[in-house]
């Protein structure tokens, strides 16, 4: 692993993969632990918060151009900002199976597939963590 790729990366591709990287043990640490109390809700103000800003700063990085400067990566950013606001409007609701349906979907559909397709090589995850 080296992390050299990311530290010569545009800016936007930094802020993108270090929030990125940063959701994966607050994401584990929010399965594990009890939910409902005040660490679950500080955690999770801070899950939604890294999650806006990996979705946000996506609109900058436009190395895949299907359609202008955007491809469907960024139809799913979109799809994620809405969704936290949707989730965290949920759990405020006090509406738990609706929030956490789409936490769920947020972490395994926006997070986890996105992650897994960073990793194909030619990417610039895949130099950093298999190092070439």
């Amino acid at each position: 692993m080296t992390f050299s790729p990311l530290f010569s990366a545009p800016w936007p591709i930094q802020v993108h993969a270090c929030a990125a990287l940063a959701l994966i043990p607050l994401t584990i640490a929010l399965f594990t632990l009890v939910r409902g109390n005040r660490l679950h809700r500080v955690l999770g103000w801070a899950w939604v918060l890294l999650m806006a800003c990996v979705a946000l700063s996506s609109f900058w990085i436009q190395e895949i151009q299907l359609i202008g400067g955007f491809s469907s990566i960024h139809l799913l950013s979109l799809v994620t900002l809405v969704s936290l606001v949707v989730a965290v409007s949920a759990a405020r609701g006090k509406r738990r199976g609706r929030h956490r349906r789409v936490m769920t979907w947020l972490t395994y559909g926006s997070l986890t597939a996105a992650g897994v397709f960073t990793l194909l090589p030619g990417r610039l995850m895949h130099a950093v963590v298999f190092g070439l």
